[in-house]
Formats: C-alpha cells, sequence, structure tokens
C-alpha cells in the first residue's frame, strides 16, 4: 500500500463517486446512466466478463449488476466479486427483469446490498443508489478515522503492525530487499515547552506531510506516536539504505517545518532471513537508541 498524501483524505464528501454499470442491454444502460450521469462518474461494461475487469481496474464505488448476460452470468460475477480480497467490499445492487422472490434471495445470500426490479423507474433507481453511496462514503470515513494518525494523517500504529507483516511475509516469499527507518525529532520536548503545543503539533503535521512526499508511493510512512515516525523501504536493495537514511537527514536538516529548525535521528535495519516483525522493529529501535546515545542528528545502522 503506497503512501497517501495526509492532508487529502481517501474519501471526501466532495469527490465524485464512480457507478459501474453492467447490463448487456443498450437500452438498459442508457436509461441508468440517465438517472445518475449528473451525480457519479460512469463506466460501462457489456457482459460479465468485462464487468469483473473494470472492477479490479477502477474499483467503483457501486455496481448496478445485470442477471442474464451472455456468457458469465450477473450472479456468477457477483459471486467472484465476493470471493476476491480486492473488490469484495464493492457494493454491488442487482438490476433485473427477475421478479421472483428466489431470485431476489439468492442475490442478497451472495453479498448484494440490494435488488431492484426491471423495468426502471428513475426515481427507485436513484434513491436506492444514493443511500448506499451515503453509506459506502460513511463506511470509507470510518476505515480512514481507523488506520490513520488523528493529527498528521499518516498511516498509524494499528494500520502499521496489520499491514507491515504482510509485506514482511511477501519479501521472504519472494526473495527481495526491504528496509525500515525509525526516525525520531531530536529534543521535540524543547519545542513544546519553548514554543507550546501548538507548535509541536505543528512542526509534527509539516514533517508528516514531508515525509510523504519525500518517499515513494510504494513505500509506507506510519506516525508510531509522539515524536516517532516509521517509514517502510519496499523494496530496498542492499545497500541503498544507509545513502536514502543520510539523504534525509540532511533534507529535514534544511526542512525547517511550521518555521522551527529541527533535526532527526535514524534507526536503519534491513529485512534479514527468517525475520519476524518483532525483530525488525527492536532492531530499528536499538539502532534509534544508539544514534540517540551518540549525539542525535546522525544515522545508526542495525
Amino acid at each position: 500500500m503506497g503512501t497517501l498524501n495526509p492532508l487529502s483524505p481517501a474519501a471526501s464528501g466532495d469527490e465524485q463517486m464512480t457507478v459501474l454499470l453492467a447490463d448487456d442491454s443498450p437500452e438498459n444502460i442508457q436509461a441508468l446512466a440517465a438517472c445518475l450521469h449528473e451525480q457519479f462518474q460512469l463506466k460501462v461494461a457489456n457482459n460479465g466478463e468485462q464487468c469483473l475487469e473494470l472492477a479490479r481496474r477502477f474499483h467503483p464505488d457501486l455496481i448496478l449488476l445485470d442477471i442474464e448476460m451472455p456468457g458469465m452470468n450477473g450472479f456468477d460475477v457477483c459471486q467472484q466479486l465476493k470471493d476476491t480480497d480486492a473488490t469484495a467490499d464493492i457494493p454491488i445492487i442487482f438490476v433485473s427483469g427477475h421478479t421472483s422472490l428466489a431470485s431476489e434471495e439468492r442475490g442478497l445470500e451472495l453479498g448484494a446490498v440490494d435488488y431492484i426490479f426491471k423495468p426502471i423507474r428513475p426515481a427507485i433507481v436513484k434513491a436506492r443508489v444514493n443511500t448506499h453511496i451515503t453509506l459506502k462514503r460513511q463506511r470509507d470515513r470510518l476505515a480512514q478515522l481507523a488506520m490513520r494518525d488523528q493529527l498528521t494523517g499518516l498511516y498509524n500504529r494499528h494500520y502499521l503492525m496489520e499491514h507491515i507483516g504482510q509485506r514482511l511475509s511477501r519479501c521472504h516469499r519472494h526473495g527481495y530487499q526491504m528496509a525500515a527507518l525509525m526516525i525520531d525529532i531530536d529534543h521535540f520536548k524543547r519545542i513544546n515547552d519553548e514554543l507550546g503545543h501548538q507548535q509541536g503539533d505543528d512542526v509534527l503535521t509539516s514533517l508528516g506531510t514531508f515525509l510523504c512526499s519525500y518517499f515513494r508511493t510504494e513505500d509506507l510512512v506510519a506516525r508510531l506516536g509522539g515524536e516517532e515516525f516509521l517509514v517502510v523501504l519496499d523494496p530496498c536493495p542492499d545497500g541503498h539504505m544507509m545513502d536514502k537514511a543520510q539523504q534525509l537527514l540532511h533534507a529535514v536538516e534544511q526542512l525547517n517545518p511550521a518555521g522551527t529548525p529541527i533535526t532527526i535521528s535514524i534507526g536503519a535495519t534491513s529485512v534479514k532471513k527468517d525475520d519476524s516483525l518483532g525483530s525488525l522493529l527492536k532492531r530499528a529501535d536499538d539502532a534509534l537508541y544508539q544514534a540517540k546515545q551518540q549525539g542525535r542528528n546522525r544515522v545508526c545502522a542495525g
């Protein structure tokens, strides 16, 4: 998972949501599009296979799915979407000419959130779609709050601990290098004591924004708590870790976040064979402690 700009939440209320229309009938697509095109960005699939492809590529906020389509029918499409981690959370509304209770029950049992009968009634389509888009926004916002640090907008410790283990497993499985940089702002207590806690918060926020823009989207930047941050360089070939850490050290010296000169200390470590999450983080923490003991504003490797 790449880093996001902490000042740009993943799902804001002003962001136009995307709805995928999947139906083999051009007339039905036109009718649905006429209901929704002013409010939403629309994607169109003419069969089940294309629906799956577009869902994986664009990850729409909602899918309106016909049941009877050539090749793969809507029930099979729904099953595949729900069985795939990347698309399982996309809400699906069946739009079908099947008006039997058995068909509706099957659709809901497969994980659809709603079922609309044809012929299409614009008021019903708009109302149902708006309801489920609102629920989707609320779920996205809750997910955002659960995985983001409230002050800086960076990933928080909970998200980090859940996802760094997955990255570590992938690193072992595919045999590539990954590194971790544990970062601590030097003498941060002095900033709070002399300039006030609001200035301290502004420094943390500014540094978080800088770290997000400084590293690659495939790297993971998180706030551990207090004035500590962690960056997971994924991937990071042998020999590059210390160069990247030293470059970061010098860049922060020139930064003056929120108008306040700061330096940082960094504990750097790369993944070793059969490393556990605990051992990786302990080495980074020990290296950071060593950097502090040696006078701060430096990088130590562990």
